[in-house]
Protein backbone atom coordinates (compact mmCIF):
# COMPACT_ATOMS: atom_id res chain seq x y z
CA UNK A 1 0.00 0.00 0.00
CA UNK A 2 1.19 3.49 -0.89
CA UNK A 3 0.16 6.92 0.29
CA UNK A 4 -0.37 10.02 -1.81
CA UNK A 5 -1.20 13.59 -0.93
CA UNK A 6 -4.61 14.99 -1.73
CA UNK A 7 -2.94 17.39 -4.15
CA UNK A 8 -1.24 14.54 -6.04
CA UNK A 9 -4.45 12.58 -6.50
CA UNK A 10 -6.39 15.75 -7.32
CA UNK A 11 -4.01 16.65 -10.14
CA UNK A 12 -4.08 13.15 -11.59
CA UNK A 13 -7.85 12.73 -11.34
CA UNK A 14 -8.43 16.17 -12.81
CA UNK A 15 -6.16 15.31 -15.75
CA UNK A 16 -8.01 12.05 -16.38
CA UNK A 17 -11.41 13.75 -16.38
CA UNK A 18 -10.02 16.34 -18.79
CA UNK A 19 -8.74 13.50 -20.98
CA UNK A 20 -12.28 12.14 -21.35
CA UNK A 21 -13.34 15.58 -22.55
CA UNK A 22 -14.84 17.19 -19.47
CA UNK A 23 -14.45 20.95 -19.47
CA UNK A 24 -12.25 22.56 -16.81
CA UNK A 25 -15.10 23.41 -14.46
CA UNK A 26 -16.68 19.96 -14.62
CA UNK A 27 -13.33 18.17 -14.30
CA UNK A 28 -12.56 20.15 -11.14
CA UNK A 29 -16.02 19.47 -9.71
CA UNK A 30 -15.89 15.75 -10.48
CA UNK A 31 -12.46 15.49 -8.90
CA UNK A 32 -13.56 17.33 -5.76
CA UNK A 33 -16.58 15.05 -5.30
CA UNK A 34 -14.61 11.89 -6.06
CA UNK A 35 -11.75 12.60 -3.65
CA UNK A 36 -14.08 13.69 -0.85
CA UNK A 37 -14.68 9.96 -0.40
CA UNK A 38 -10.97 9.20 0.03
CA UNK A 39 -10.55 12.07 2.46
CA UNK A 40 -13.45 10.84 4.58
CA UNK A 41 -12.12 7.28 4.67
CA UNK A 42 -14.71 5.85 2.26
CA UNK A 43 -12.09 4.28 0.00
CA UNK A 44 -14.62 2.23 -1.97
CA UNK A 45 -16.06 5.37 -3.60
CA UNK A 46 -12.97 7.48 -4.20
CA UNK A 47 -10.00 7.24 -6.53
CA UNK A 48 -10.62 3.48 -6.81
CA UNK A 49 -13.72 4.31 -8.89
CA UNK A 50 -11.85 6.44 -11.44
CA UNK A 51 -11.11 3.57 -13.80
CA UNK A 52 -14.79 2.56 -13.70
CA UNK A 53 -15.90 6.02 -14.82
CA UNK A 54 -13.42 5.91 -17.70
CA UNK A 55 -14.75 2.52 -18.80
CA UNK A 56 -18.32 3.86 -18.75
CA UNK A 57 -17.18 6.76 -20.93
CA UNK A 58 -15.46 4.35 -23.31
CA UNK A 59 -18.70 2.36 -23.51
CA UNK A 60 -20.55 5.60 -24.47
CA UNK A 61 -22.62 5.43 -21.29
CA UNK A 62 -21.25 8.72 -19.92
CA UNK A 63 -21.73 11.95 -21.83
CA UNK A 64 -18.79 14.28 -21.16
CA UNK A 65 -20.61 17.28 -22.68
CA UNK A 66 -24.09 16.94 -21.15
CA UNK A 67 -27.00 19.35 -21.40
CA UNK A 68 -28.26 19.05 -17.82
CA UNK A 69 -31.70 20.61 -17.77
CA UNK A 70 -34.86 21.02 -15.70
CA UNK A 71 -37.78 19.22 -17.33
CA UNK A 72 -40.45 19.98 -14.70
CA UNK A 73 -40.61 22.28 -11.69
CA UNK A 74 -42.66 24.11 -9.08
CA UNK A 75 -41.40 26.77 -6.63
CA UNK A 76 -40.14 24.04 -4.27
CA UNK A 77 -39.49 21.08 -6.58
CA UNK A 78 -37.75 20.15 -9.82
CA UNK A 79 -37.02 17.15 -12.00
CA UNK A 80 -33.76 17.13 -13.94
CA UNK A 81 -32.63 15.17 -16.99
CA UNK A 82 -28.86 14.75 -16.55
CA UNK A 83 -28.30 13.78 -20.20
CA UNK A 84 -26.10 10.81 -19.20
CA UNK A 85 -23.69 13.05 -17.29
CA UNK A 86 -21.28 11.83 -14.67
CA UNK A 87 -23.28 11.66 -11.46
CA UNK A 88 -20.32 13.44 -9.86
CA UNK A 89 -21.37 16.50 -11.89
CA UNK A 90 -25.15 16.12 -12.14
CA UNK A 91 -25.68 15.55 -8.41
CA UNK A 92 -24.03 18.70 -6.99
CA UNK A 93 -25.72 20.80 -9.68
CA UNK A 94 -29.08 19.33 -8.67
CA UNK A 95 -28.35 19.96 -5.00
CA UNK A 96 -27.54 23.59 -5.81
CA UNK A 97 -31.01 23.92 -7.34
CA UNK A 98 -32.59 22.38 -4.23
CA UNK A 99 -30.69 24.87 -2.05
CA UNK A 100 -31.77 27.83 -4.19
CA UNK A 101 -35.40 26.74 -3.99
CA UNK A 102 -35.09 26.37 -0.23
CA UNK A 103 -33.73 29.90 0.00
CA UNK A 104 -36.88 31.13 -1.73
CA UNK A 105 -39.64 29.02 -0.18
CA UNK A 106 -38.13 27.19 2.81
CA UNK A 107 -37.50 23.75 1.33
CA UNK A 108 -36.28 22.45 -2.00
CA UNK A 109 -36.69 18.96 -3.48
CA UNK A 110 -35.02 17.81 -6.69
CA UNK A 111 -34.98 14.44 -8.40
CA UNK A 112 -32.69 13.47 -11.28
CA UNK A 113 -32.95 10.89 -14.05
CA UNK A 114 -30.60 9.83 -16.85
CA UNK A 115 -27.56 10.05 -14.58
CA UNK A 116 -24.69 7.82 -13.43
CA UNK A 117 -22.93 6.86 -10.17
CA UNK A 118 -22.62 10.02 -8.04
CA UNK A 119 -19.87 9.18 -5.55
CA UNK A 120 -20.62 9.41 -1.84
CA UNK A 121 -24.09 10.63 -0.90
CA UNK A 122 -22.64 12.55 2.04
CA UNK A 123 -20.88 15.10 -0.18
CA UNK A 124 -24.15 16.24 -1.71
CA UNK A 125 -26.07 16.34 1.57
CA UNK A 126 -23.28 18.35 3.20
CA UNK A 127 -23.58 21.08 0.56
CA UNK A 128 -26.60 22.36 2.49
CA UNK A 129 -24.67 22.91 5.73
CA UNK A 130 -22.99 26.17 4.74
CA UNK A 131 -26.41 27.62 4.00
CA UNK A 132 -27.84 26.85 7.46
CA UNK A 133 -29.86 24.04 5.94
CA UNK A 134 -30.41 20.35 6.50
CA UNK A 135 -29.37 18.33 3.44
CA UNK A 136 -30.67 14.99 2.21
CA UNK A 137 -29.26 12.92 -0.65
CA UNK A 138 -30.02 9.46 -1.96
CA UNK A 139 -29.56 7.46 -5.14
CA UNK A 140 -30.56 4.16 -6.61
CA UNK A 141 -27.86 1.92 -8.01
CA UNK A 142 -27.24 -1.20 -10.07
CA UNK A 143 -29.17 -4.19 -8.78
CA UNK A 144 -26.99 -6.28 -6.46
CA UNK A 145 -29.33 -6.80 -3.51
CA UNK A 146 -31.89 -9.56 -2.99
CA UNK A 147 -35.07 -8.59 -1.13
CA UNK A 148 -35.82 -10.47 2.09
CA UNK A 149 -36.76 -14.08 1.22
CA UNK A 150 -35.72 -13.56 -2.43
CA UNK A 151 -32.99 -14.97 -4.67
CA UNK A 152 -32.97 -12.35 -7.43
CA UNK A 153 -30.93 -9.16 -7.35
CA UNK A 154 -33.63 -6.46 -7.37
CA UNK A 155 -32.25 -3.35 -5.61
CA UNK A 156 -29.03 -1.39 -5.43
CA UNK A 157 -27.15 -0.57 -2.25
CA UNK A 158 -29.24 2.64 -2.40
CA UNK A 159 -27.51 4.96 0.10
CA UNK A 160 -29.10 7.68 2.20
CA UNK A 161 -27.24 10.71 3.57
CA UNK A 162 -28.53 13.36 5.96
CA UNK A 163 -26.42 16.34 7.05
CA UNK A 164 -27.56 18.53 9.95
CA UNK A 165 -25.69 21.67 11.07
CA UNK A 166 -24.85 22.42 14.68
CA UNK A 167 -23.43 25.47 16.44
CA UNK A 168 -20.03 24.98 18.08
CA UNK A 169 -20.01 21.26 17.37
CA UNK A 170 -19.23 19.67 13.99
CA UNK A 171 -22.32 18.72 12.00
CA UNK A 172 -24.23 15.47 12.28
CA UNK A 173 -23.62 13.58 9.01
CA UNK A 174 -25.20 10.17 8.48
CA UNK A 175 -24.15 8.51 5.21
CA UNK A 176 -24.99 4.83 4.86
CA UNK A 177 -26.06 2.18 2.40
CA UNK A 178 -29.32 0.34 2.96
CA UNK A 179 -27.46 -2.97 2.79
CA UNK A 180 -25.46 -4.68 5.50
CA UNK A 181 -22.37 -3.66 3.50
CA UNK A 182 -21.87 -1.66 0.32
CA UNK A 183 -20.50 -3.38 -2.78
CA UNK A 184 -17.33 -1.31 -2.45
CA UNK A 185 -16.61 -3.12 0.82
CA UNK A 186 -16.71 -6.40 -1.08
CA UNK A 187 -14.31 -4.99 -3.66
CA UNK A 188 -11.89 -4.02 -0.89
CA UNK A 189 -12.04 -7.56 0.55
CA UNK A 190 -11.51 -9.02 -2.93
CA UNK A 191 -8.35 -6.95 -3.36
CA UNK A 192 -7.10 -8.26 -0.01
CA UNK A 193 -8.22 -11.86 -0.72
CA UNK A 194 -10.37 -11.90 2.42
CA UNK A 195 -13.81 -13.34 3.24
CA UNK A 196 -16.82 -11.28 4.24
CA UNK A 197 -18.37 -11.37 7.70
CA UNK A 198 -21.49 -13.53 7.99
CA UNK A 199 -24.65 -11.69 6.99
CA UNK A 200 -23.27 -9.61 4.13
CA UNK A 201 -24.05 -11.87 1.16
CA UNK A 202 -25.91 -14.94 0.01
CA UNK A 203 -25.22 -17.45 -2.78
CA UNK A 204 -27.34 -18.07 -5.87
CA UNK A 205 -29.65 -20.35 -3.86
CA UNK A 206 -30.16 -17.83 -1.06
CA UNK A 207 -27.85 -19.59 1.40
CA UNK A 208 -25.54 -17.58 3.63
CA UNK A 209 -21.90 -17.39 2.50
CA UNK A 210 -18.74 -15.44 3.26
CA UNK A 211 -17.35 -15.53 -0.30
CA UNK A 212 -16.36 -11.97 -1.22
CA UNK A 213 -16.58 -12.93 -4.91
CA UNK A 214 -20.09 -14.35 -4.67
CA UNK A 215 -21.70 -11.62 -6.80
CA UNK A 216 -19.70 -12.91 -9.76
CA UNK A 217 -21.16 -16.38 -9.12
CA UNK A 218 -24.84 -15.43 -9.10
CA UNK A 219 -25.09 -14.42 -5.45
CA UNK A 220 -26.42 -11.21 -3.97
CA UNK A 221 -25.84 -8.63 -1.29
CA UNK A 222 -28.24 -8.65 1.66
CA UNK A 223 -30.40 -5.78 2.91
CA UNK A 224 -29.40 -4.03 6.13
CA UNK A 225 -29.95 -6.55 8.91
CA UNK A 226 -28.76 -9.55 6.92
CA UNK A 227 -31.76 -11.85 7.54
CA UNK A 228 -35.36 -11.62 8.69
CA UNK A 229 -34.50 -12.44 12.30
CA UNK A 230 -32.11 -9.48 12.41
CA UNK A 231 -34.42 -7.02 10.67
CA UNK A 232 -33.52 -7.36 6.99
CA UNK A 233 -37.13 -6.50 6.10
CA UNK A 234 -36.37 -3.00 7.42
CA UNK A 235 -33.28 -2.66 5.26
CA UNK A 236 -35.32 -3.95 2.31
CA UNK A 237 -37.94 -1.28 3.01
CA UNK A 238 -35.33 1.48 3.24
CA UNK A 239 -33.72 0.42 -0.04
CA UNK A 240 -37.14 0.31 -1.68
CA UNK A 241 -37.98 3.82 -0.51
CA UNK A 242 -34.76 5.12 -2.06
CA UNK A 243 -35.46 3.27 -5.31
CA UNK A 244 -38.96 4.75 -5.53
CA UNK A 245 -37.98 8.35 -4.73
CA UNK A 246 -34.76 8.36 -6.75
CA UNK A 247 -35.86 6.03 -9.54
CA UNK A 248 -39.61 5.76 -10.03
CA UNK A 249 -40.43 9.37 -9.10
CA UNK A 250 -37.59 10.88 -11.13
CA UNK A 251 -38.23 8.92 -14.31
CA UNK A 252 -34.98 6.97 -14.02
CA UNK A 253 -34.62 3.22 -14.42
CA UNK A 254 -35.40 1.36 -11.21
CA UNK A 255 -35.26 -1.98 -9.45
CA UNK A 256 -33.55 -4.70 -11.51
CA UNK A 257 -33.41 -2.38 -14.54
CA UNK A 258 -31.05 0.18 -12.96
CA UNK A 259 -27.95 0.32 -15.19
CA UNK A 260 -24.93 -1.57 -13.80
CA UNK A 261 -21.76 0.29 -12.86
CA UNK A 262 -19.33 -2.17 -14.50
CA UNK A 263 -19.21 -1.18 -18.17
CA UNK A 264 -18.71 -4.78 -19.31
CA UNK A 265 -22.15 -5.85 -17.99
CA UNK A 266 -24.84 -5.40 -20.66
CA UNK A 267 -27.69 -3.02 -19.92
CA UNK A 268 -30.93 -4.78 -18.91
CA UNK A 269 -33.49 -5.29 -21.65
CA UNK A 270 -36.77 -3.35 -21.80
CA UNK A 271 -35.58 -0.80 -19.26
CA UNK A 272 -38.27 1.55 -17.93
CA UNK A 273 -36.98 5.09 -17.41
CA UNK A 274 -33.54 6.52 -18.14
CA UNK A 275 -30.25 5.95 -16.34
CA UNK A 276 -29.69 6.11 -12.62
CA UNK A 277 -31.82 8.38 -10.43
CA UNK A 278 -31.06 10.63 -7.50
CA UNK A 279 -33.19 12.50 -4.95
CA UNK A 280 -32.14 15.58 -2.99
CA UNK A 281 -33.64 17.76 -0.30
CA UNK A 282 -32.62 21.04 1.31
CA UNK A 283 -34.50 22.43 4.31
CA UNK A 284 -33.85 25.89 5.66
CA UNK A 285 -33.73 25.65 9.44
CA UNK A 286 -35.43 29.01 9.93
CA UNK A 287 -38.39 27.71 7.94
CA UNK A 288 -39.13 25.61 11.03
CA UNK A 289 -37.45 27.26 14.01
CA UNK A 290 -35.00 30.00 14.97
CA UNK A 291 -31.69 28.81 13.53
CA UNK A 292 -29.55 29.87 16.50
CA UNK A 293 -31.81 28.04 18.96
CA UNK A 294 -31.85 24.89 16.84
CA UNK A 295 -28.08 24.85 16.42
CA UNK A 296 -27.55 25.37 20.14
CA UNK A 297 -29.88 22.47 20.85
CA UNK A 298 -27.99 20.36 18.32
CA UNK A 299 -24.81 21.12 20.29
CA UNK A 300 -26.53 19.89 23.43
CA UNK A 301 -27.76 16.77 21.63
CA UNK A 302 -24.32 15.98 20.22
CA UNK A 303 -22.48 16.60 23.50
CA UNK A 304 -24.91 14.43 25.45
CA UNK A 305 -24.73 11.52 23.02
CA UNK A 306 -20.94 11.65 22.97
CA UNK A 307 -21.05 11.52 26.78
CA UNK A 308 -22.97 8.23 26.74
CA UNK A 309 -21.42 5.76 29.15
CA UNK A 310 -19.48 3.36 26.90
CA UNK A 311 -19.68 -0.41 27.17
CA UNK A 312 -15.87 -0.58 27.02
CA UNK A 313 -13.83 2.28 28.42
CA UNK A 314 -11.46 2.33 25.45
CA UNK A 315 -14.24 2.58 22.81
CA UNK A 316 -16.03 5.92 22.95
CA UNK A 317 -19.52 6.61 21.68
CA UNK A 318 -19.53 8.69 18.49
CA UNK A 319 -22.17 10.51 16.51
CA UNK A 320 -22.63 9.97 12.77
CA UNK A 321 -19.91 11.88 10.93
CA UNK A 322 -17.26 11.58 13.65
CA UNK A 323 -15.27 8.71 12.07
CA UNK A 324 -15.22 10.41 8.67
CA UNK A 325 -14.18 13.75 10.16
CA UNK A 326 -11.32 12.09 12.04
CA UNK A 327 -10.23 10.27 8.88
CA UNK A 328 -10.18 13.54 6.94
CA UNK A 329 -8.08 15.29 9.58
CA UNK A 330 -5.57 12.44 9.46
CA UNK A 331 -5.43 12.06 5.69
CA UNK A 332 -4.97 15.75 4.98
CA UNK A 333 -1.77 15.56 7.05
CA UNK A 334 -0.55 12.00 6.49
CA UNK A 335 -1.81 11.23 3.00
CA UNK A 336 -4.43 9.03 1.36
CA UNK A 337 -3.70 5.28 1.26
CA UNK A 338 -4.00 3.52 -2.11
CA UNK A 339 -3.92 -0.29 -2.18
CA UNK A 340 -1.72 -2.03 -4.72
CA UNK A 341 -4.53 -3.15 -7.04
CA UNK A 342 -5.91 0.39 -7.28
CA UNK A 343 -2.38 1.74 -7.79
CA UNK A 344 -2.00 -0.67 -10.70
CA UNK A 345 -5.29 0.52 -12.20
CA UNK A 346 -4.18 4.15 -11.92
CA UNK A 347 -0.86 3.36 -13.57
CA UNK A 348 -2.72 1.76 -16.47
CA UNK A 349 -4.91 4.85 -16.79
CA UNK A 350 -1.80 7.02 -16.80
CA UNK A 351 -0.31 4.95 -19.62
CA UNK A 352 -3.58 4.90 -21.58
CA UNK A 353 -3.82 8.69 -21.66
CA UNK A 354 -0.06 9.43 -21.47
CA UNK A 355 -0.55 11.33 -18.22
CA UNK A 356 2.08 11.26 -15.43
CA UNK A 357 0.85 9.56 -12.26
CA UNK A 358 2.05 11.42 -9.19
Amino acid sequence: MRKFTYEQLHQFSNNIFAAINLNTTDANLATKVLLSADLRGIDSHGIARLVGYVRLWEAARINSKPNIRITHQTPSTATIDADAALGLIAAPKAMEIAIEKAKQVGTGWVCVNNSNHFGIAGYHAMMALENNMIGIAMTNASALVAPTFGKEKMLGTNPIAVAIPAGKQPPFVADFSTTTAANGKLEILQRKNLDTPTGWVQDENGASTTDANILKKGGALLPLGGDREHGSHKGYALGSIVDILAGVLSGASFGPWAPPFPAYIPLPQNMPGKGLGHFFGAMRIDAFAEAAVFKNNMDIWIERFRATTPIHADVKVMIPGDPEREAEADRIVNGIPVVDSVFDDLQKLAAKFNIPFC
